[in-house]
């Protein structure tokens, strides 16, 4: 569960300058040709081992080929290394290792670049071809691990698993990058290569780079796609049906290989249900799983993850988490996902991975993306929804629909005219390929309202609505509209914010390794293959999956209404004192870090403390505001 750290000398060959590099580096532990050094970085990630890439207490090193011409430092998990190993020695390769990291170098040796095409994992990889003197990044897929790098003054391309190891580098200056908040405020994520700090970029999902001392190169190596609407093959559902208990049945039996006892996430939601149950039933009669229950009874499952625990009798542990436990808890998810965020839900994850850790849990199994490739979010519905209003934009009934998708507003007449209000406006631009989501965008940017205007002038909503247009790919249009609105999840929301916040990071806080069944690329690339109708029948949310493991769940489980995962926000501000959060958000602190306009917090801040109750949006402005107070506080200036 390593991270990497390293440096490239971009335009020289000369030996590194450690004397320069002394806030990054305390130790050089190996120098290969002139241009790469190998370094630890210690106690960076609050005292887990995430950055190092060098363990000194193992000796460990970093993995060559034979004649020591390549190496290669992996952050992550390379689950098919039995099969490619096993390949690779019939090939002619000799193994010294029996690690998986060691298959990346044969393969690079075998396929050149193409290497990462027979992957299988989650991983943040640093290849060095000393003959050819190039060093080679590459992410995995869908963006499970980070990578960030930046390119130096003095020309040194540096590289980290974190951000704020690369804050540590003499020459970069710290500084929050004003559009980069615009991105996390508008869409919740950053836009690789963008990210909230100035000189500080994010490799993307599925790409790598390539740097010698002449050029830097960055390149795609996979990307996500769909059938034409109207192309997809005439197969019957028992078809698809099968082949998705296959694939997901598989990925689990590959994410259980690990020298250390492997547990499950159980949320009590269908994702994490059917995952604990494939393990229990075919790989772990001793399965150990955990959860997280809230003190809040509007936001808890414990119900559900009761009737599962029954049910598959595992030996089960919970925390339960109150407002004040979220509190104190914020600080420690906005130094690990090094962005604002506003939204509280990471800040349980987190509790529930110290949990784990706590009782000597390494690898837990979780659902995280079956939600994306399957259809499971109401944002899903409610694009299906607005397109069949919209070809009768003035009918009464149809959106009438949208009760059933937020049933707690169908007695609320005045509840019932907002929503309609709301999911009427830019009915009929039906065509914009960012159509589904364009709405949900629009309102979370009403936290910028917030922001101080010299801080906030070079924000345009419309031309970042255009980035994100040129980034799709040029055939989206031609997809069914599911599809289109499940790539914009899947490449924006779940690599950007679902797995950076609320997945490795909150584990790995903790130095615990998730592993994501369903976002194995196999079952990916397949669940693009399956008609729409089959993932949302009616409104009817991943229905096929539900199809595919209806045996081995309670009925209730399977047909449980979906409550989407949040948390208390509201609740963790209404306490006015002298404490961090306080402090942080009072008149002088919102002053001099200059991001946002005092009064109008102080009003909201007022009203929550009123007990008054907030809307969605003012409980994301809060959650944004305290978040990006406390990001400048942790990495930018450190209360005294």
């Amino acid at each position: 569960m390593c991270g990497i750290t390293g440096i490239y000398s971009y335009k020289s060959t000369k030996p590194i300058n450690e004397k320069e590099l002394k806030k990054m580096t305390e130790t050089l532990i190996h120098r290969g040709p002139d241009e790469f050094g190998y370094y630890i970085k210690k106690d960076i990630g609050m005292g887990h081992s995430r950055l190092s890439i060098i363990d000194l207490t193992t000796g460990q090193q970093p993995i060559f080929n034979e004649n020591k011409s390549i190496a290669v430092i992996l952050n992550g998990e390379i689950y098919n290394y039995i099969e490619l190993r096993k390949d690779l020695i019939e090939r002619g390769h000799s193994f010294y290792t029996t690690s998986d990291t060691e298959v990346i170098v044969h393969l690079y040796e075998e396929f050149g670049i193409d290497f990462l095409s027979y992957l299988n994992g989650q991983f943040a990889i640093a290849l060095w071809d000393s003959k050819l003197k190039e060093l080679i990044l590459a992410r995995d897929r869908v963006g499970i691990r980070p990578l960030f790098y930046s390119l130096t003054k003095s020309g040194s391309f540096i590289f980290a698993s974190e951000m704020k190891a690369l804050l540590e580098h003499s020459e970069i200056d710290p500084k929050i990058d004003p559009l980069g908040i615009e991105q996390a405020f508008t869409i919740w994520a950053n836009l690789p290569p963008r990210t909230v700090f100035v000189g500080i970029k994010e490799l993307s999902a599925g790409h790598y780079i390539k740097i010698n001392k002449n050029r830097l190169s960055k390149n795609r190596y996979w990307e996500l796609s769909f059938p034409f609407e109207g192309e997809y093959e005439n197969r019957p559902f028992s078809y698809y049906k099968d082949r998705v208990r296959e694939l997901v049945e598989d990925s689990v039996k590959l994410r259980l290989r690990a020298d250390v006892p492997v547990a499950t996430y159980l949320s009590g939601g269908l994702d994490s249900s059917i995952i604990t149950a494939l393990v229990k039933k075919n790989h772990n009669n001793d399965l150990k799983t955990f959860s997280v229950s809230f003190k809040e009874k509007n936001f808890d499952e414990s119900i559900y993850q009761e009737q599962m625990v029954n049910f598959l009798k595992t030996e089960h542990k919970k925390v339960t988490v109150s407002s004040d436990d979220i509190k104190s808890i914020l600080p420690d998810i906005i130094r690990y996902s090094e962005k604002p965020l506003i939204r509280s839900a990471p800040a349980p994850l987190f509790a529930l991975s110290k949990l784990v850790r706590q009782n000597n849990i390494k690898v837990v199994l979780t659902g995280e993306g079956a939600d994306e490739i399957f259809g499971g979010y109401n944002i899903f519905k409610e694009d299906k929804i607005r397109r069949f209003w919209a070809q009768s934009p003035d009918s009464k009934i149809r959106p009438q629909l949208l009760t059933k998708l937020y049933n707690y507003v169908t007695d609320d007449k005045r509840a019932q005219q907002f929503w309609i209000s709301f999911f009427k406006k830019d009915l009929l631009n039906t065509e914009s390929p960012i159509y589904s989501h364009k709405i949900r965008w629009d309102n979370t940017s009403k936290i910028k309202r917030f922001l101080n205007p010299d801080f906030a002038k070079d924000f345009d909503q419309m031309k970042l609505y255009e980035e994100i247009g040129n980034s799709l790919p040029k055939d989206i249009l031609k997809w069914h509209p599911l599809c289109r609105a499940q790539y914009l999840e899947i490449s924006i929301f779940m690599s950007g914010y679902l797995l950076s916040s609320q997945g490795d990071r909150m584990m790995m806080g903790n130095s615990v390794e998730g592993r994501f069944p369903f976002l194995d690329h196999r079952l990916i690339e397949f669940a693009a293959t399956i008609p729409p109708k089959y993932k949302i029948k009616l409104l009817n949310e991943k229905y096929i999956l539900k199809e595919s493991f209806k045996d081995l769940l309670p009925e209730k489980i399977v047909n449980r209404e979906k409550q989407p995962y949040r948390a208390p926000i509201t609740a963790c501000f209404t306490n006015k004192g002298d404490d961090y959060l306080s402090t942080l958000l009072s008149k002088e602190k919102l002053t001099n870090f200059g991001y946002f306009k005092p009064e109008p917090i102080e009003k909201l801040l007022n009203k929550s403390r009123l007990g008054k109750g907030l809307s969605a949006t003012e409980d994301m402005s809060l959650m944004g505001t305290a978040s990006l107070q406390m990001l400048h506080n942790i990495f930018i200036e450190p209360l005294q």
